[in-house]
Order: structure tokens, then C-alpha cells, then sequence
């Protein structure tokens, strides 16, 4: 563990119980959010590749430099 993490918990374990209930929550509010993001991510490119022939055309390669 490092001392950023070490820090991290020594500050937590200090705040009464509901607050670190609190603490749990948001934890996992930001980790969903980072899940919810690369599952974005994963999403477009897996999709890359099914609209390559749609996107990749001269008619819309003026576009590409947007």
C-alpha cells in the first residue's frame, strides 16, 4: 500500500460510521461511473469496424478533418 492509499484510510477510519457509510457510497458511485464509461468505450470500438464502409468514403472526407 501506498502512503497516498495509507493516508486515504487513516482519514476514513477517523469520521464516525455514517459518514463513512457515506465514503462506501460514493466509492461506488465512482467506480459504476468508470464502469458505465468503459463500457461506452468498448461499445464504439466494437462499432468502429461495422460502419468503416459507411464512414470511410471521399463523399465524407471532409469530415474526417473535424
Amino acid at each position: 500500500m501506498n502512503t497516498a492509499e495509507h493516508l486515504l484510510i487513516e482519514k476514513i477510519l477517523q469520521l464516525p460510521p455514517a459518514r463513512q457509510a457515506e465514503v462506501t457510497d460514493f466509492v461506488d458511485f465512482l467506480r459504476s461511473r468508470e464502469n458505465d464509461r468503459a463500457l461506452v468505450q468498448d461499445a464504439a470500438q466494437t462499432s468502429v469496424a461495422s460502419f468503416a464502409a459507411v464512414w470511410d468514403n471521399d463523399a465524407d472526407a471532409a469530415y474526417d478533418k473535424l
